[in-house]
């Protein structure tokens, strides 16, 4: 019984409308209510406290000629003061982006000084009324009754601040009534008991639809500013939240930090466990990643696996990083998604404001440098943001407008890496390996432009324009020599690259038996069935593929039984640590095995050395590739190389 009186009264000096039996709500939207509630007193708040100050001198003045004219002077200097004082705060507040929400502490403190303005008016009555002459009672009956109408059109939305403005004027009123004792007084008494009561029907009618129009108007704008999968804010949510920040800063110097978030391998559990389990992976990383936070902030989802926060009234840097800190550390447990445990990591880029930047472009640019370079370092990595950032991030944005007309300038061309056969010693094929000669930067790594081509979108363009070339390389070729293309998740299924496909060998009047693509595991885990249909199309072709990487994804035998594949390749860390590991070297020779069984060709990458070399001839490996062979070579090197290795002592048995 004590806890429910306790919370009652806890709601009720709170504003909360469902202590008066208005509608309930959560703190959330409680706090909401109470910032829509206190930005309109604000707004009636500088012509409020004008009259209070009016009055008090009107009330001074008609007490000039009275005993108590020294008391009504100390009473109005000190009411009016305070009116002006309290009346230019909150022009200053007003002046503050309206916050979206306000604690119960604040609330509390408004019905404090509503309460000790309302005792003020209170005490006039009481200590004026019996010694001032007619026209002084007239006017202290006329500011009493202006004071009570006023409060209660200023505190209107808010029941509890009404009562705690106008009863300790009823009172004041009730007390001077009384000890009169007569008749006519009393009946003044009931008509003020009948003005109150009619007063404060209207506050609690007006107030109970306020709350509801707010919660309504809430509810329309969370649908455009919520993000529809998430619930979290969405970018136009969090857009608006920068924009008050840095309105805060520039009208009283409130300091704010942005923390920006990007999931670490967010791209692989879509590719393996498909979108479905993606959703769900964000579903359930949102709702660790606002368990983070403080009271009233919320994480917002900008980007496809992008999140962002703005900590207002940042005391100092190290709580950012605290906060950081806490949304790495939510990934540390394994994410249950499909009856699978996927683990996650995310990355942070901290900025401070003003510190880094004073506008919505500035900030979250070098918040995007900042959290590049986190990537860089590492999954669970923060990172705060640095001058040097900014550089590789413009850096980045150059490289990424040079790429977009590299293909014109003729700045991007292949070299080839052969893939030799242990039975006899000949080389088969070559892999066509795409670079980028840039006119200052030199030779730019694909480990840098390649995300920067699959972001963008740019790959498409690119991969059309290497299988050209590739094809138009391999018709100069001996007709017993395939050409190797690696194909990225977008390009592969993109259904119009069969197409593209199609056309360059017409063009090159190449035999498709003689092109071969190269995929990864990882791109037939999201979409199963589109990838099947492709694998298909290019066999009716005449097309041969092969799997990448193998035993670096989930190695799912299914895929080899059902897909046709021509080759599967072993990826180079098996063969790297074969001769040192014995699972490594248990696992190619399964590989191999299996392979053969199935019919199905293997190449061994990353053959490096002799003793290699000579372990894969013996379990029978069909190619190798790697630096022991050759090193890529351009072009116009390829026939040099088949010359000369098409027998090598090497190589030999």
């Amino acid at each position: 019984m004590r806890t429910q009186t306790t919370n009652y009264v806890a709601r009720l000096f709170a504003g909360d409308l469902s202590a008066f039996g208005g509608p309930a709500t959560d703190e959330a939207m409680a706090g909401h209510i109470r910032a829509e509630q206190m930005s309109l007193v604000l707004s009636y708040s500088v012509g409020i406290m004008l009259g209070n100050a009016c009055n008090a001198i009107v009330l001074a003045i008609a007490l000039w000629q009275s005993p108590d004219r020294t008391l009504a002077l100390i009473w109005a200097a000190t009411v009016a003061g305070a009116a002006i004082a309290f009346g230019l705060q909150s022009h200053a507040a007003r002046r503050i982006t309206k916050p979206q929400f306000v604690s119960r502490r604040a609330m509390h403190r408004l019905v404090r000084n509503a309460f000790i303005l309302g005792s003020a008016w209170g005490i006039v009555p009481v200590a004026f009324f019996a010694n001032a002459s007619t026209g002084g009672q007239l006017v202290i009956t006329c500011l009493c009754s202006g004071m009570l109408a006023g409060g209660a059109l200023a505190f209107a939305t808010i029941p509890i601040a009404a009562i705690a403005f106008t009863a300790p004027i009823f009172v004041g009123i009730a007390i001077c009534l009384g000890r009169n004792g007569d008749l006519a007084f009393l009946l003044i008494a009931f008509l003020v008991v009948v003005y109150g009561s009619v007063l404060l029907r209207g506050v609690f009618v007006n107030s109970f639809s306020f709350a509801r129009r707010v919660m309504r108007q809430i509810e329309a704008e969370r649908t455009v500013r919520l993000d529809p999968l998430t619930h979290l804010p969405n970018r136009v949510a969090f857009n608006e939240t920068l924009d008050a920040a840095l309105r805060r800063l520039a009208l009283s110097g409130e300091e704010f930090a942005v923390l920006l978030l990007d999931l670490d391998r967010f791209k692989d559990v879509n590719d393996k466990f498909g979108h479905p389990a993606g959703d769900e992976f964000l579903v359930q990383v949102a709702s660790r990643l606002q368990r983070c936070t403080r009271v009233a902030e919320h994480v917002a989802r900008i980007g496809g696996d992008e999140f962002a926060l703005v900590m207002a009234n940042l005391a100092r840097p190290e709580d950012a990083l605290e906060i950081a800190e806490r949304f790495v550390a939510a990934f540390v447990e394994p994410f249950q998604i499909e009856g699978r445990q996927i683990v996650g990591a995310t990355s942070v880029g901290i900025v401070l404001a003003p510190r880094d930047g004073n506008t919505p472009f500035d900030i979250m640019k070098n918040a995007d440098a900042a959290l590049y370079r986190a990537k860089k370092a590492g999954p669970g990595t923060v990172c705060f943001f640095e001058q040097a950032d900014d550089r590789l991030s413009r850096d980045r944005k150059a490289l990424q407008a040079d790429l977009d007309g590299a293909i014109a300038r003729n700045e991007l061309f292949l070299v080839f890496q052969p893939f030799l056969d242990l039975g006899t010693n000949r080389i088969t094929g070559f892999e066509a390996l795409l670079r980028w000669q840039h006119p200052s930067r030199g030779l730019v790594p694909p480990s840098e432009f390649i995300p920067i081509a699959e972001e963008t979108g740019l790959i498409h363009e690119i991969g059309e324009w290497v299988i050209r070339r590739a094809c138009a390389t391999l018709a100069d070729w001996p007709e017993d020599i395939r050409v190797a293309v690696n194909f990225s998740a977008s390009q592969f299924h993109n259904t119009a690259i069969l197409q593209t496909i199609v056309q360059a060998l017409a063009d090159a009047k190449v035999s498709p038996n003689r092109f071969e693509i190269e995929i990864t595991e990882s791109m037939l885990l999201s979409k199963y069935g589109s990838a099947a249909s492709i694998l298909n199309a290019l066999l009716e072709l005449g097309v041969t593929v092969a799997l990448d990487d193998f035993g670096t994804g989930f190695s799912s035998l299914t895929y080899l039984r059902k897909l046709p594949f021509s080759r599967i390749k072993i990826d180079q860390s098996f063969i790297r640590d074969m001769l040192v590991q014995p699972d490594c070297a248990a696992i190619v020779k399964s590989v191999i095995s299996l392979a053969r069984d199935l019919q199905i060709g293997v190449v061994a990458e990353g053959v490096e050395t002799a003793d290699q070399l000579e372990y894969l001839r013996q379990v029978s490996c069909d190619e190798v590739q790697g630096y022991l062979v050759s090193r890529p070579v351009a072009a116009d090197g390829v026939m040099a190389l088949l010359e000369t290795k098409r027998i090598r002592a090497t190589f030999a048995a």
